[in-house]
């Protein structure tokens, strides 16, 4: 399989494999695979969106959300950005980790006093992605939990996560400056950079993907976006991106993502693949599909569907008629994400 294949062989090839598929036993090119795959089942789930596009104080629950309600003078923040608080519960022992940060530190802070979560437990940090609406809150949510924060906690990124990226608005021909997280910006605060390229337990039962492969020849990434490795930015591959997933015990894959910019496809397959099951519990983050063609989004969508999840939130990046369409294709699998959800997935 290689990244020419069209989608109707993606999917042929995939439900043919199976679960061969996910050991990537059949997987051409270079590969990061743990070599024998030992993944911690996590007995509960929780995850908290601390940061989104959208929130709704009246939308209803479903069996595995819990949405903030408003008070008189209280309020879930919104905004053009992602954050979300994780909780794992192994044998007993509970595990926190912060991954992503928001764009504005202001609003997450507020919506994590409101639903009571204390940064002083998380036993690490995470980034997805050097985009500002990820990382732009954390110098200031770290320097706030700084006297909380364990000294040496890390703070895991992929390759590049700390690299200049600018980006080009549709129609437009100059570069946007998108800034950069700087390494010594977040270290002084206590916590220590890790950064990888290969599948990594930041937390128990907590994976990072490592490089995501392509595999898919419709999940292209918008040649608008850019990154400075030289004297002059160049088209962003994303090399580095991470994502985060959860074996939950009987239910099978949670996959978490910051934006995807290599694919939601490409990023369910990576975490079958490492973690060496099929079965997919549910698919939660960003899919980057604003202003996607309307070919690309169905296609994301029947492959999404083919892998039959029991949950699908799509969130922050998706966009609206991406979001539309997998409301549309999957209504009993679809919940739309608000700012301030709760998400428990249990055993």
């Amino acid at each position: 399989m290689n990244e020419g294949m069209d989608r109707r062989d993606f999917l042929k090839y995939s439900l043919a494999t199976g679960i061969a598929l996910a050991a990537g036993n059949h997987l051409t090119g270079s590969s990061n695979a743990m070599a024998s795959p030992k993944i911690t089942e996590v007995d509960k789930l929780s995850i908290w969106i601390l940061a989104d596009n959208y929130y709704d104080a009246l939308r209803p629950d479903n069996k595995v959300t819990n949405r903030y309600r408003v008070v008189p003078g209280k309020s879930i923040h919104a905004e053009h950005g992602l954050s979300y608080y994780i909780e794992t519960l192994v044998d007993g022992k509970t595990s926190g980790c912060m991954f992503d940060y928001g764009l504005d530190p202001i609003g997450v802070m507020n919506n994590i006093d409101l639903l009571g979560l204390d940064l002083g437990k998380a036993n690490a940090f995470g980034l997805s992605h050097g985009h500002f609406d990820h990382w732009m809150g954390a110098v200031e949510i770290l320097k706030r939990a700084q006297s909380k924060i364990q000294k040496g906690t890390p703070f895991y990124l992929g390759e590049e996560g700390f690299a200049h990226r600018y980006s080009v608005r549709p129609g437009g021909t100059d570069a946007m400056d998108l800034g950069q997280l700087k390494k010594e910006d977040i270290e002084r605060f206590g916590v220590k950079v890790v950064e990888v390229s290969k599948p990594a337990e930041i937390i128990p039962g907590a994976y990072f993907t490592g490089n995501i492969e392509r595999h898919t020849a419709y999940e292209k990434i918008p040649p608008t976006l850019l990154i400075k490795r030289g004297e002059k930015p160049e088209p962003d591959d994303f090399r580095g991106e991470q994502a985060i997933f959860f074996k939950v015990k009987g239910k099978g894959l949670v996959v978490l993502s910051g934006c995807a910019h290599r694919g939601i496809v490409n990023t369910v397959v990576q975490s079958q693949k490492v973690s060496g099951t099929d079965q997919l519990h549910a698919v939660l983050g960003g899919f980057h599909l604003i202003n996607a063609k309307p070919e690309i989004i169905q296609n994301t969508v029947a492959d999404i569907k083919s892998m039959k999840p029991e949950y699908v939130a799509p969130t922050h990046c998706t966009g609206f008629e991406a979001i539309s369409a997998f409301c549309k294709e999957m209504p009993e699998q679809f919940t739309l994400n608000t700012a301030g959800t709760k998400y428990t997935f249990s055993a």
